[in-house]
This record gives C-alpha cells, structure tokens and sequence, in this order.
C-alpha cells in the first residue's frame, strides 16, 4: 500500500502539487488481535518528537498525553478497511481527543493517558471526524510514526522533477 501526502503550492491562482511524501508500507487483516498488536507497536514508538509544542510539558508525566491523532491515524491506515470511523471529543479538561470506532466498538490507542489525569475520556460527547488539514491528507508525523513501526516500509518525497528518501 502507499499513502501519498501532498505538498500544494499556489502559482498564477492555482493550487499544483510540488511535492509528495510517499509511504509505501503492509497493512493489517483487521482483527481483534491486529488491533491489539498494531496499537502495541504504535505505543512503543511514541515519542515526544511526534508532538506538537502545547503537549510536550504535560506529556513528561503522561507518556501517552498529545498522541491520539497521529497514533490513530496510523492505526487507521495500517488498519486500511473501510468500516472504521475516526471520531474526536472534548473531555471535561477542554483537550480534543480522538479515537477509531466500528460501530459501537471504541479503538482507542492512547485511551490509558486518562489513567492518570482526573477525567474520562469524552466517549459520550465525540462524533465522526474528518482528519485535521487541508483536503484530509495524512499529516507527515503520522508518515513517519508509522516508518519507525514498521521498519520494512519505505518513505519518501517525489517531485514532478525527481524522487528522494527522507
């Protein structure tokens, strides 16, 4: 499988692609134990270079605060069926959380970060969600979260000129 990131450029008022982050990587049967497996490989590559700066203080002692987009994007695509829905929620703590849900069926990645803090997560109030970004595109931390996963994948930019790994 390969999922292509675009990069747009604007010229003389049209949006052209300039650049494009590839991964070319396996996906998993969608089971109960590949859920279980792909999350616990994804845990164990989660890292703080993966987070935006507002979660860095908070995520020293919450290991997994500030992680469920892009661990659940990248279960998402390792995933790669067509019944799973990423959903997100504000908790009571104001932080949007998101999640994966095949029907009443709540995947949660990074759902034991509520262990330590004093609420729930916002199961109750979250709703079906588009990926954050322009045209929904897979965020380029996200590319290389699941690189680091899955060792055996490939990622790379192409450009209407030349190809590059990064």
């Amino acid at each position: 499988m390969i999922l292509e990131r675009h990069r747009y450029k604007k010229i003389n008022d049209e949006w052209i692609v300039f650049e494009t982050h590839n991964l070319d990587y396996q996906t998993y049967e969608y089971t109960e134990e590949n859920v279980k497996l792909v999350s616990g490989l994804i845990v164990e590559k989660l890292d703080p270079k993966y987070l935006s700066r507002i979660y860095k203080e908070e995520n020293k002692t919450n290991p997994l605060f500030g992680h469920c987009y892009h661990s659940t994007q990248a279960l998402y695509y390792f995933l790669n069926c067509d019944i799973l829905t990423p959903y997100s929620g504000k908790d009571s703590l104001g932080n949007t959380h998101w999640w994966l849900q095949d029907g009443e069926t709540i995947i949660d990645v990074t759902a034991a970060q509520y262990d330590k803090i004093d609420c729930d997560p916002p199961y109750e109030v979250g709703k079906p969600s588009k990926w954050y970004g322009w045209k929904n595109r897979p965020h380029k931390r996200t590319l290389k979260l699941m690189n680091e996963v899955q060792p055996t994948s490939r990622l790379y930019a192409t450009s209407p000129k030349d190809s590059r790994s990064i």
